[in-house]
């Protein structure tokens, strides 16, 4: 049983390489963070060792000591890599966890029938850490048998070609809001209003809803966030540069939380944008509307879509490496406003 929910089209795709047995040996999710992107990647690390006939199942069973093992992060044959996990490299994946991929690999599977490799933060392979990239892509050139890489980003822009063209394609798509909110409704018990809320903050990706709907402090963390940036468009220049500190200063130990953070500032000016439009009835923080409204008449259109550029183009910068104090200061110089 899949545990991924809301991607029908890549489940039948990948359900139809397992039964006639053309799995590939590397991958490549993709989409936007809390989409799915890991949970589909242990779902594929369960089906291809799962312990049941795969006559009798559309995907792991869900059952058998090794899919609840996998799931579990537990299987001696499944091995995550992720950003932070080398001490000495804590933005990125580090040459010396790549190695001990290689290492991983080679040594015949223990408990299952392959070896599973899931990176999670590809984007940090960049041209600047080439001797982490040409290692990894050896082992795509020449992976062992029965062995499977599964590489997640969030950023597939910044992924460089030579690996993205060795490795079949998977892209996550954010789910229909309403599809969000009943399976929020209907499997985490969440009531029907608050799920439709959620859905929409979400913005289609099931990670964060749940999380949301799980953990108060979510929602507490985002309205004390979204404060500084509503009032950022009227805040002196050494007091943004302050906040592009702060921020920076958290990037090496927590480098999605600083992501998740410019996201937000996406979505907020996104929202001004829509308001000066004139469809407000779209916007993603709609508990915010009055504020959005009384806000966006002091900036123009054309100042919310160069900034909302800027924020993409800082995005992009950050998965390439580049330094976060420096490239979050020159976008606080480009805020809106004084």
């Amino acid at each position: 049983m899949w545990r991924t929910f809301g991607q029908d089209r890549l489940l039948g795709q990948i359900s139809g390489s397992l039964r006639a047995g053309r799995i590939g040996h590397a991958y490549l999710l993709v989409g936007p963070p809390h989409v799915g992107k890991m949970t589909l990647a242990l779902d594929m690390a369960a089906a291809v060792n799962c312990r049941q006939p795969a006559d009798t199942h559309d995907g792991p069973c869900g059952d058998c000591e090794a899919c609840t093992r996998i799931h579990r992060g537990v299987h001696a044959d499944l091995n995550v890599l992720s950003i932070g996990g080398d001490p000495q490299t804590p933005t990125r994946i580090s040459i010396r966890q790549v190695r001990e991929a290689e290492n991983f690999l080679s040594i015949t599977p223990v408990e299952g029938g392959w070896k599973v490799i899931i990176l999670d933060g590809a984007e940090t392979l960049s041209a600047g850490q080439s001797e982490s990239a040409n290692a990894l892509l050896k082992t795509l050139e020449e992976p062992p048998e029965k062995a499977l890489l599964l590489l997640l980003s969030s950023a597939e822009e910044a992924i460089l070609p030579t690996i993205r063209s060795r490795c079949r394609l998977l892209s996550l798509r954010p789910m229909a809001g309403d599809t969000l909110a009943d399976y929020l409704a209907s499997r985490h018990g969440s009531e029907p209003e608050r799920a439709r809320w959620l859905a929409r903050l979400a913005r289609g990706c099931p990670g964060w809803a749940i999380n949301a709907l799980e953990d108060p402090s979510v929602l507490e963390s985002r309205s004390t966030q979204l404060d500084g940036i509503a009032e950022s468009e009227g805040t002196a220049l050494d007091q943004r540069f302050s906040y592009a500190n702060a921020l920076a200063g958290g990037f090496s130990g927590d480098r999605e939380s600083v992501r998740q953070t410019l996201y937000l500032w996406q979505g907020w000016w996104r929202d001004l944008l829509l308001v000066k439009e004139g469809v407000a009835d779209h916007v993603q923080n709609g508990d915010r509307r009055s504020e959005l409204e009384s806000i966006a008449p002091n900036t123009s259109s054309a100042a919310i879509v160069t900034f909302l550029r800027r924020l993409q183009e800082t995005l992009v910068a950050l998965d390439a490496n580049a330094n976060p104090r420096l490239a979050l200061e020159s976008l606080m110089l480009d805020v809106p406003g004084k």
